[in-house]
């Protein structure tokens, strides 16, 4: 990743907003790229002049063709290049000398392909930049200016009826994903009033094009599919502005696995950074990321209807009772809470189903409904009135067609009123739905799920993005600079001190330099003790023999202070230590490790897990924003795997988890205050019925 801060061109409104436009190789042939351009623009009735570059014909749809870019007349706004990739030089350098604002390149073979490509594109970028063209590309699929009826892509068939005021913004980096989330929502009820594939961005990047939407009143919400953020600083910078204009911002970045970032690699020739410390800060600024299609689809489509929803979890509705135990099951993978029903709910809904029916979250009308529509707003408007309820779903067996929308005539007042996210789910591998109900759902720009799991799991992140927005931004803290000796891998020893004198508690000890020393800080310690050797180039103490364990007495501190410098002698000859930290003994506990370390490119991250070797073995952590307070901590501690080892098992007492979010907040602290510091981190801080002890401890710093 970089964070080059480069300047957007002057001439972006030119490309994007243009009053003339051109097409270099154009053609007549059906399915030809130039062509699918040239019917984008007569179907949505382009007004302004549309000019044509052809080297084999006249005239095109009864346009006139002119040879070259140099034919074109001066000063044409945004070029369309439908040349190969061998031709793109040439026909930019081109646009320049015709005074052209703005230019789409199609073609790929540029930086995705390796240094050769890569060479090509920097040569690219240098001609346009001196020229002032904003290029979109190379290596993508145009855009799409669906307020102005302006559509400078392949994409085929976008007409007159996909011209809005507002909807949903796109970014995305995928030619291929730009449109197929715009057809994806399309089929959802939901416009589209901007589609952005920004391919390589050689001169124009992500960031321009966000920065556009959110200068303009259009992109209501923003659907961001990313493979790389080039400048992330800057994008930070970009989703605090939106976050500040209550728009929200759905992203989903491929990348969580080896693979994947290989994949990415060669698919857009950027390398990708630490995706789950980019989600991480995105979440904590207010970003809602996903991880499946289905869930972006899902989520952008509520969403647009509901851009403020509440954090509360869901109720449910359904006349199913197999359902009905499906759903509880589904909810709790799902993350959707189904909170318990107040007594007033359950009273109006006693009132309106019948006596066998149970008053419940989730709720199983049985049949009662099939010959009486109002049941199904009675009911839905006492689960929204529901101060616990944030959201409906309505999960229900399609039945007849013509029954379907009596039953969604009769609730729609009622989700009208309420102001609160409602899916409407139904079980449709069977009987299709009826047109009448699908036409008026979408008058209403009502979502409509064909599974109710889909439904669960899109109001689950529709919760998880209403409780993100209550949290505040975080906040700057003042600077405490680290002591001006501490750079590079810090020893133990002076970890442990800087990070008792913050408030973490360390086992007794001190530093020795020979035995006898050593065995006058055993003594005013007490035995047991341990042995560690100390420099700040020796951070895998064990790995070189460095650590002694369980020294009795004096005579066994003499016998492991020789078998530690042996050891060090064949493993590290060259090594000087500082001396050799000696240590009280801790009783065993439950180690855990608390780290916290500031990514280059997104800044500190806290993370807290099952410590020493279970570190590695599960991998059982949990990464979090370094400004989390304890109490939000102590929650995110709750969700490890391992979570229930600090509750007590077997008869054994209850350890203090809070001890170790107080442990965390206090790393999170030191590194959002220490610019220098790169990494903190204890490991294992052992967790006791009554407090932690933080038994190794590792700092890094520039």
């Amino acid at each position: 990743m970089t964070d080059t801060h480069r300047s957007t061109p002057t001439n972006l409104d030119r490309l994007l907003r243009p009053r003339s436009v051109a097409i270099v190789g154009a053609s007549p042939q059906p399915g030809h790229l130039g062509n699918n351009v040239l019917a984008n623009l007569e179907r949505c009735n382009y007004p302004g002049p549309i000019h044509l570059v052809s080297r084999s014909r006249s005239e095109i749809n009864g346009r006139p063709c002119v040879p070259t870019i140099d034919d074109l007349p001066r000063g044409v706004d945004s070029i369309v290049l439908v040349v190969p990739e061998l031709a793109v030089l040439d026909a930019v350098a081109a646009c320049v000398r015709r005074e052209v604002g703005g230019v789409v390149c199609f073609a790929a073979g540029f930086a995705e392909t390796g240094a050769e490509g890569r060479a090509r594109q920097d040569r690219l970028v240098a001609i346009a930049r001196e020229g002032g063209i904003a290029l979109n590309g190379p290596n993508c699929a145009g855009f799409v200016n669906l307020v102005d009826g302006i559509a400078l892509t392949f994409e085929p068939s976008i007409g007159p009826a996909d011209i809005v005021p507002d909807g949903v913004g796109i970014v995305a980096q995928s030619g291929g994903m730009m449109g197929n989330i715009r057809i994806a929502l399309k089929l959802k009820g939901v416009p589209t009033c901007w589609g952005f594939s920004t391919g390589n961005e050689a001169v124009l990047g992500l960031e321009d094009y966000l920065e556009y939407l959110l200068r303009g009143d259009a992109a209501r919400v923003l659907a961001l599919f990313i493979e790389q953020v080039r400048q992330p600083r800057r994008f930070l910078e970009l989703i605090g502005r939106a976050r500040e204009q209550r728009r929200p911002v759905v992203m989903m970045h491929p990348g969580r696995t080896q693979r994947a970032r290989d994949a990415a690699l060669s698919h857009t020739g950027a390398l990708a950074g630490d995706h789950a410390v980019m989600a991480t800060v995105l979440r904590r600024e207010g970003v809602l990321v996903v991880d499946t299609l289905d869930e972006f689809f899902d989520v952008l489509a509520l969403l647009s209807r509901w851009p403020e929803p509440p954090a509360e979890g869901a109720a449910i509705m359904t006349n199913s009772g197999a359902f009905r135990s499906i759903a509880l099951d589904f909810s709790a993978e799902a993350g959707l809470a189904l909170p318990p029903l107040a007594a007033p709910t359950r009273a109006a809904l006693a009132a309106a189903i019948p006596a066998y029916a149970t008053a419940d979250n989730p709720l199983d009308l049985t049949t009662v409904g099939v010959n009486s529509p109002v049941v199904y707003a009675r009911t839905a408007e006492a689960l929204l009135g529901d101060p616990a309820i944030g959201g409906l779903i309505t999960a229900f067996m399609p039945g007849a067609p013509h029954l379907q929308l009596p039953r969604a005539e009769a609730m729609l007042p009622v989700i009208e009123a309420s102001g609160k996210p409602v899916a409407f789910a139904h079980f449709c591998d069977g009987p299709p739905l009826a047109p009448d109900f699908l036409a008026v759902m979408r008058e209403h720009r009502m979502p409509v799920f064909t599974s109710p799991d889909r439904a669960m799991r899109a109001m689950a992140r529709l919760a998880e993005y209403g409780r993100i927005r209550r949290h505040p931004p975080a906040q700057p803290v003042p600077e405490a600079p680290l002591p001006p000796d501490f750079a590079g891998t810090i020893a133990e020893y002076r970890a442990k001190r800087f990070l008792a004198a913050e408030g973490v508690r360390i086992p007794e000890g001190a530093l020795a330099r020979d035995p006898t020393e050593a065995e006058a800080i055993a003594a005013r310690i007490g035995y047991p003790v341990a042995l560690k050797a100390q420099a700040g180039a020796l951070a895998h103490k064990s790995d070189a023999g460095g650590v002694i364990l369980g020294l009795a007495d004096a005579a066994a501190l003499r016998d492991g202070w020789a078998r530690l410098h042996g050891n060090l002698g064949r493993a590290r000859p060259d090594l000087r230590l500082d001396g050799v930290l000696v240590e009280r003994m801790a009783a065993p506990g439950l180690e855990m490790i608390v780290g916290a370390r500031r990514d280059r490119d997104w800044g500190p991250v806290l993370m807290v897990g099952l410590g020493g070797l279970w570190t590695e073995a599960l991998e059982d952590v949990r990464l979090m924003p370094a400004d989390l307070g304890a109490e939000a901590i102590l929650a995110e501690i709750g969700r490890l795997k391992g979570a229930a080892l600090l509750k007590g098992l077997r008869g054994a007492p209850p350890l203090d988890a809070r001890a170790v979010a107080a442990a965390a907040a206090i790393l999170g602290r030191i590194i959002r205050a220490t610019p220098t510091l790169r990494e903190i981190e204890i490991n294992p801080l052992v967790v006791y019925p009554a407090g932690v002890l933080a038994l190794d401890a590792l700092m890094h710093a520039a």
